[in-house]
């Protein structure tokens, strides 16, 4: 996570299987993870001008998952992220079927949860990921 700009810090642990929990921490997207669109069907969907990768394909080399929007959430009880910037979040599969995608914010002292389509892709949208060990 910090080879792409993360900074990881615990944020929980999972009663059941007590298994720590981290979460992207930076107080902007990761810049290592900015301009990629959603996922690899979005990706081989561009014609022209395709982002160098898809954040879920990033994640999963990664060895890491994109935040939850609940995740996203609990995230922001620690401070104030992506104030500046934006994240990708998990997409539910009936939005991902109709090209769309889900990403977040903070601004105005609130947390945005917005919709794009799953190709399009800014220097200023990244995903934050978790990792549980």
């Amino acid at each position: 996570m910090e080879s792409t700009g993360g900074e990881p810090d615990v944020v929980d642990q999972d009663k059941e299987t007590r298994e720590i929990i981290f979460f992207d921490c930076s107080e902007r997207s990761p810049k290592g993870r900015r301009s990629l669109c959603y996922d690899r069907a979005a990706l081989e969907a561009r014609k022209a001008h395709k982002p160098k990768n898809s954040a879920m394909d990033l994640a999963r080399e990664m060895g890491v998952e994109l935040l939850s929007r609940y995740q996203y959430r609990q995230l922001q009880q620690f401070g104030d992220f992506d104030t500046k910037t934006s994240s990708w979040v998990q997409t539910p599969e009936n939005i991902r079927e109709l090209c769309g995608a889900l990403f977040c914010d903070k601004r105005y002292d609130t947390v945005f949860l917005y919709h794009s389509g799953a190709a399009s892709y800014y220097a200023s949208r990244g995903f934050r990921a978790s990792l549980q060990i």
